[in-house]
């Protein structure tokens, strides 16, 4: 086991004079954004060693840890970051790590192996993880990777901000502007939604202008794009039989 080791870490140390050439000339374009961090967990501490050197000589800011449940006893930032770990570390489920790893917070996963196992690359693959790399590992290949899941969880924390900032605006709506608001999206004229509400369609227009007020739509285009993305389900969805009897 220790030869393996030696061999790991003896063949990331060759590559490392290569990698940072090749950081070095992309750094004014690929270089990790303030703020981003790679978490590393690796069990053998030469590899922890050569992984980390090889990341911050890329400009990737790393912090490393030897087991799972240090790395998961870390307070970790709410910021973009990215997970590197054994597929299979010592003593650990990584169903279990997933489940732990939920939430805002919780960074992309890049797993690295020290076999080539394809129905747990592709088990882990499916569960989200950006890409599972093995044993001796391509510092090219770890550093896209690493990369590639930074730049994933940047789009995934943007996805949730934006969700959070509508459904702060929709919890604004009152009730009856909350009943509008399916009817007016799924396609309804307003004297048609007013009907169903036992509403004035002067009433109704008020509703409406106001739950796009609070909204922030700028358009009615734009209002429907927001409660797709709020899955606030539409009226012909939710009530089919109107349809034919509202005219």
């Amino acid at each position: 086991m220790q030869a393996a080791h030696y061999e790991v870490s003896s063949a990331l140390e060759l590559r490392l004079d290569l990698s940072r050439q090749i950081s070095n000339a992309t750094e004014h374009r690929a270089v990790t954004r303030s703020g981003e961090t790679v978490y590393l967990v690796e069990g053998d501490s030469q590899i922890r060693k050569s992984l980390s050197d090889l990341l911050e000589s890329s400009q990737i800011k790393v912090i490393s840890f030897g087991t799972v449940p240090e790395y998961l006893a870390y307070a970790r930032p709410n910021e973009p970051s990215c997970l590197v770990i054994e597929l299979d570390p010592p003593g650990q489920n990584i169903t279990n790590l997933q489940q732990w790893n939920s939430g805002l917070s919780s960074p992309s996963l890049v797993f690295i192996s020290g076999h080539a196992d394809v129905a747990a690359a592709v088990r882990v693959m499916k569960a989200g993880a950006i890409e599972v790399l093995t044993k001796p590992v391509d510092p090219i290949a770890l550093i896209g990777a690493v990369r590639a899941a930074l730049a994933e969880d940047r789009k995934l924390r943007q996805k949730k901000a934006e969700l959070a900032r509508l459904q702060e605006r929709f919890s604004l709506l009152t009730p009856r502007e909350r009943d509008v608001l399916p009817l007016v999206v799924g396609g309804l004229l307003n004297k048609q939604a007013a009907f169903l509400l036992g509403i004035s369609e002067v009433t109704l227009q008020l509703h409406r202008s106001r739950a796009m007020r609070k909204m922030q739509a700028e358009s009615f285009a734009d209002l429907v794009r927001m409660s797709v993305k709020l899955r606030i389900r539409h009226w012909r969805e939710t009530e089919p039989s109107h349809t034919q009897r509202v005219t």
